[in-house]
Parts: C-alpha cells; sequence; structure tokens
C-alpha cells in the first residue's frame, strides 16, 4: 500500500531511542503506519520488537526521539484518550482474579465510559457479537485462568475490537494457537478495518497478511518494504543469519522456508552492521548475497 507522504501517519516514529543502564535496545528507530495498513514488524529474537511496541503504547517511554498518534504527541496523550485511538493484544497475561471470558472482554468498553457508568445494552450486544466472531460464545461463562494458552490469546485479541479503536496494536498475536485458530485470527484482525501493528515471528504468516513489513535487528530498523520485495534469500540469510528458500505458492503468496543444516556463521559482537533493505533498492538487491 502505497500512501502519500504528506498524508497524516496513524503512527509514526522518529529516531525513537531506549534502553536500559549501558545497553541501547532501541537504536534511532523510524517508523510510519498510514491509515488502513497492517504493517508486520519482524526480526530475531532480541531485536526489540515488543520493547519498540512497548514504548508505542507508553509501558515504556523513549529516551530520545517523538511519537505520534493520528497526528498528534502520543507522549503527551493521557492514557484514557490513546486507549480511545488505540487498543493493544500483549502475549498471554495472568489474570489477578479469575474473571470470566465476557468479563475480560467487556473490560475493551472501558475507555468509552464514563466513571462509574454501568455496562450498557449496546455494550452487551457488541460483546455478544465479538464473543461470536472470535469462536468465544460457548466459553463466556468460563473462568480466564481456566483456559488454554490458545483460547486465551482469543480473549485478549476480543478485549481489544471491544474497545473499537481506529488502531490495533499485537504483539506476537498468533503465540499458543494452532495452524487453524492462526488463521482465523489474522483473517479477523485484518478484516477489523482497524489500522494494524503487529511483532510476527512467523514469516509466512506476515507475508500473507502484511502490507509492508519492518526488520528490526540489534535495535535497528534494517530493511522496509512490501513483503514480495523484502522477504529475499540475502535479506534473510543477513538479517537471521539462516539459508532460506523463497517460494510463491499457488494463491500468489510467498512461502519462505529454512535449510536446518545451514546456519549463517554469526557475525561477530560490535562488527559492522550490513546494509539497510528498502522496497526501492529490493530489485537490484534481489538474489545478490549480502556483504559480511
Amino acid at each position: 500500500m502505497n500512501s502519500s507522504r504528506g498524508v497524516r501517519a496513524m503512527i509514526e516514529a522518529k529516531q525513537v531511542r531506549y534502553g536500559i543502564r549501558s545497553r541501547e535496545i532501541l537504536r534511532g528507530v523510524d517508523f510510519r503506519v498510514e491509515k488502513g495498513e497492517f504493517v508486520g514488524l519482524i526480526g530475531p529474537n532480541g531485536s526489540g520488537k515488543s520493547t519498540f511496541l512497548k514504548n508505542v503504547y507508553k509501558v515504556l517511554r523513549p529516551q530520545a526521539g517523538e511519537l505520534t498518534l493520528m497526528g498528534d504527541d502520543l507522549l503527551a496523550m493521557s492514557n484514557r484518550e490513546m486507549a480511545q485511538r488505540l487498543a493493544v493484544m500483549v502475549q498471554e497475561q495472568e489474570a489477578a482474579f479469575d474473571f470470566t471470558v465476557e468479563e475480560v472482554v467487556m473490560m475493551g468498553r472501558q475507555a468509552r465510559k464514563r466513571l462509574l457508568e454501568t455496562d450498557s445494552r449496546e455494550d452487551r450486544a457488541l460483546v455478544g457479537e465479538i464473543l461470536a466472531r472470535t469462536g468465544l460464545a460457548s466459553l463466556r461463562e468460563q473462568g480466564f485462568s481456566t483456559l488454554s494458552g490458545g483460547e486465551k490469546q482469543r480473549v485478549l485479541i476480543a478485549r481489544a475490537l471491544a474497545q473499537q479503536t481506529a488502531v490495533l496494536v499485537l504483539d506476537e498475536p498468533t503465540n499458543h494457537l494452532d495452524i487453524k485458530y492462526q488463521l482465523q485470527l489474522m483473517e479477523l484482525v485484518r478484516g477489523s478495518g482497524c489500522t494494524v501493528v503487529a511483532a510476527i515471528h512467523d514469516l509466512n504468516l506476515a507475508a500473507a497478511y502484511c502490507h509492508r513489513l519492518y526488520a528490526l535487528k540489534d535495535g535497528v530498523i534494517v530493511g522496509e518494504g512490501a513483503p514480495k520485495e523484502l522477504l529475499t534469500p540475502a535479506f534473510l540469510r543477513e538479517v537471521y543469519e539462516v539459508e532460506a528458500e523463497v517460494l510463491t505458492g499457488r494463491d500468489g503468496s510467498l512461502r519462505v522456508g529454512f535449510y536446518p543444516s545451514r546456519i549463517s556463521s554469526k557475525r561477530p559482537p560490535g562488527s559492522a552492521r550490513g546494509p539497510f533493505y528498502s522496497a526501492s533498492q529490493s530489485k537490484a538487491r534481489r538474489g545478490v548475497p549480502s556483504s559480511t
């Protein structure tokens, strides 16, 4: 999806930095998401994906840089104002109290209520519809703590949908889900009408559902572009340090396969980073071994 850069971004990060003590986790991240896009954040474990998203939804605060949400300064917003624009689904949570599934999903309505306002008929109807869409209607009275990991993930995405926000931020949304529910959840998110930012571990899911991808490695954006332009064997070798094969399936979507016996030698600590990959440069880079 190619949108004009003059249009106000739904989420924009400029030179965001974050670290703990002497360790710099995010090292000047630039990131932009346009209205209606589904943008995936990919990269190896420890690359900074979850840390970046936590800065976006203000669990963490950047030590430098700018963050805007729908054109307004995100860091200056109240949590309530942010929650009316942006819903978050993080990885599986443990509840302090054993709420039912329906009660957890209903919590998504709190950002829309005044102090002490009770659940309305409209709230209950909306939550019932979302429970049905997410395949949770039969579990509505069951305690959240008794659910499987995959069921908990579906409850958390249902709660995020109940907020009815313009933007969804998802951190590894398909963790703990079997293949059927991975696909159902991604279809549900894509069809939600929201602008979506998701950290995604599975590159095949990222390729199938995302309009664009940003790749993080060692706290730096090392690539950006459409999946078909970005996910090349050379790029995957550089970022994930493995040998890969990228094929096109019968439906036109990408299929990424890895060779377990062909793990690239790891770049020595402190050595220079590899090249930045962008959609505009991808044709020239396609099939060309990355520099070491």
